[in-house]
């Protein structure tokens, strides 16, 4: 399986015809180059907010509010995108208002024979949490593409290891992970988590990030990392875990995941974290004890 991931570069479109005029070219460039499976970043539905007034793209609250009325629209798009291009899709995050008022921060899946599934952020970051208007997700799922076992871990869901290794006992060899950014250690640690996962799971992890600046935005003002497939680091797979990774203005890197060598280093692995992750769950290991001198 061909899968593509974005350094997706933020930028302000004046209305949502712009915006899906840019989606198509940038996932017309992954497909031509034989992507089954393409990743877009979260908070990818905030550069919406720029199609309103200023005082409405200043103010998160209301650009939640505001790109709404983009949801049809947005999955119309993205359905379509992914049939005219025969590729899984994913769409980043759209912050997706629910019945109470709150917010879910989403990401959908579109599949190329028309199917739409999703899987919705499970973990809030202090950001997110001071809000006060955006929700947990409260299930987890795995998804079949092209009969690879995938699931999704939006941004700071891939620095929790329990939900990832749900998704892994049921079955998942490949993990998405869009994200989004704006310092150096908050790029760094969703990568080190992309990296812990794919060692203790032995799976493919692939990573969407956001770039550049929009200053016209409280949640997309500054974006930061490199966009990044990893593996775990045993034999026959890179030494570093890195399969590829942008660099520079480079917008997509795209890498065919083998998974037969993938199968080959759990028969004969170096380590197992994935075989060995119960002796962890011992009865005697739950609780450390001070021990007196």
């Amino acid at each position: 399986m061909k899968v593509a991931v974005a350094k997706y570069p933020i930028q302000a479109p004046a209305d949502f015809a712009a915006f899906a005029e840019r989606q198509a070219a940038m996932l017309g460039v992954a497909a031509a180059q034989g992507a089954r499976v393409a990743v877009l970043p979260e908070y990818l539905s905030l550069e919406l907010a720029a199609t309103f007034d200023a005082s409405t793209q200043a103010d998160l609250h209301a650009s939640l509010a505001a790109i709404q009325r983009h949801r049809d629209d947005w999955l119309a798009l993205y359905a379509r995108l992914a049939a005219s291009l025969d590729m899984y899709v994913v769409a980043g995050t759209f912050l997706l208002a629910q019945a109470d008022g709150r917010y879910r921060n989403r990401c959908d899946v579109f599949a190329p024979q028309g199917a739409h599934l999703w899987q919705d952020k499970l973990q809030l970051t202090g950001f997110e949490k001071g809000l006060g208007v955006i929700e947990g997700g409260d299930a987890l799922k795995v998804f079949d593409l092209d009969g690879v076992h995938t699931g999704v871990a939006v941004c700071y869901d891939s620095e929790f290891p329990l939900p990832v290794r749900a998704q892994a006992e049921a079955g998942a060899r490949l993990l998405l992970v869009p994200s989004c950014t704006d310092t150096d250690a908050g790029a760094t640690r969703v990568r080190v988590g992309c990296l812990a996962r794919a060692l203790e799971n032995r799976l493919f992890v692939a990573q969407s990030v956001t770039a550049g600046e929009a200053p016209w935005s409280p949640a997309l003002d500054i974006n930061t990392g490199e966009a990044a497939i990893f593996a775990p680091m045993d034999r026959g797979l890179p030494a570093d875990g890195v399969v590829t990774q942008t660099t520079g203005d480079q917008v997509w890197v795209i890498a065919e995941l083998d998974l037969d060598a993938l199968d080959r280093s759990r028969a004969d692995a170096q380590v197992a974290n994935d075989r060995d992750w119960m002796v962890q769950l011992k009865p005697d290991l739950a609780r450390a004890k001070l021990q007196a001198w």
